[in-house]
């Protein structure tokens, strides 16, 4: 028999326990904790994707768990949730988020 060599990849192992460990250690709202926003949004946020350095702070902030950040990827905004507080645009690091009217 004798022993297999199974090579692995570090930053694949690396990446999935920060993932195991953040869902574990994060203690997050369900998404939309205060139900579905409705039409009182006056402003709502907006990625501005050449700016953003996907340092997932945004997503770490937001008090509604509205924005979706794939580790090493884009974050994007769930809308149906989402309050207009500003604090995502308020906590970049790099004003990559920007706060319009509802209408824009």
């Amino acid at each position: 028999m004798g022993i297999v060599y199974k090579p692995i990849d570090p930053e694949k192992e690396g990446i999935e326990d920060l993932e195991i460990l953040s869902e574990k250690l994060l203690s997050k709202p369900s998404p939309g904790s205060a139900g579905k926003t409705g039409t009182w949004r006056l402003y709502k946020p907006r990625i501005l994707v050449d700016k953003c350095i996907k340092c997932g702070i945004c997503w770490l902030y937001c008090p509604e768990d509205t924005i979706a950040w794939p580790y090493r990827g884009l974050p994007s905004i769930n809308y149906d949730y989402c309050k207009g507080c500003g604090i995502c645009a308020n906590v970049c690091p790099v004003n990559a988020i920007e706060m319009i009217l509802e209408g824009e």
